[in-house]
């Protein structure tokens, strides 16, 4: 019976995660499988990969063969890795110490290379935060400038209604004085007569 070490896809439309299963090769893609020995997410950045790798190095070791993804899945997590330093061992050309080291020196580095993508994802993101914010505080500060100057144009010509307002009092108060004067000076002719 071949088996494979492959995806098996589930999730909703547009936003897949997969089962890394180990399957027949017979076996429809999301159907029937012998064991589940992880999952993979592409959905974030960086891709988030479980793993259960002794039970992927025993599969390897009993002939599994995985599809392109798995490999690359496989090869990500050191799984392939490790298998070729057994068969390293196997045919003596090392230890299993200097086996063990070697992984563990290879683990660090790939250890130290994704950390650093997340820390430049991350500065990345805050950097695109801050440009975001200085753009926000820049037109915020266009737009309080405009109000400002608006609200002192409203504020001139209301001042300038208030002095047309006042001066047209004045006038209408010494104009009802003469008025009056005149309207005196009709009532004491009338008295007069």
């Amino acid at each position: 019976m071949p088996v494979k070490i492959r995806l098996a896809r589930h999730g909703r439309k547009r936003y897949a995660y997969y089962h890394i299963v180990v399957a027949d090769s017979r076996a429809p893609r999301d159907g029937k499988y012998i064991e589940r020995i992880g999952s993979y997410n592409p959905n974030t950045n960086p891709a988030t990969i479980e793993l259960n790798f002794d039970k992927a190095l025993t599969w390897l070791g009993k002939g599994a063969q995985p599809t392109e993804t798995a490999r690359a899945i496989l090869s990500y997590q050191g799984v392939l890795m490790k298998k070729h330093l057994l068969e390293g061992v196997k045919k003596g050309a090392f230890d299993e110490a200097e086996a063990e080291r070697r992984f563990q020196k290879w683990m660090e580095e790939k250890e130290a290379k994704i950390q650093a993508k997340k820390d430049q994802l991350s500065s990345e993101s805050e950097q695109e935060r801050k440009t975001r914010l200085e753009q926000e505080a820049k037109i915020n500060a266009e737009r309080a400038e405009a109000l400002a100057k608006k609200n002192a144009e409203l504020a001139a010509e209301a001042e300038g209604e208030q002095k047309e307002d006042s001066a047209e009092a004045e006038e209408a108060t010494e104009e009802k004085p003469e008025e009056n004067n005149e309207s005196e000076a009709g009532s004491e002719e009338t008295k007069s007569e």
